[in-house]
């Protein structure tokens, strides 16, 4: 995957990899482009969360990293997630 992300695609991307994990995302309102991710499990409690810029979450390898560390982030913590790769 070379072309840039829409937010859209972003969105679909980033709820897949935290899996079994429900992942909420808003965008700031102050025009920003920025993106906020948060990853809730079954209770609705707050298990991780980040925060994207619009050249990160458009950039496909960018993106991946910061997913990739945040799965990594959430295992070390004790969060068993489904297994998950970026799209290609």
């Amino acid at each position: 995957m070379n072309t840039m992300l829409r937010v859209n695609e972003a969105l679909l991307i980033a709820g897949r990899a935290f899996q079994p994990f429900q992942c909420v995302a808003w965008t700031q309102q102050d025009g920003s482009g920025e993106l906020n991710l948060t990853v809730i499990d079954r209770t609705n409690t707050r298990v991780g969360q980040a925060r994207l810029t619009s050249s990160t979450y458009r950039d496909p390898a960018q993106l991946a990293d910061v997913l990739i560390q945040s799965r990594e982030q959430l295992s070390r913590q004790g969060f068993a997630l489904e297994p998950w790769s970026m799209p290609e």
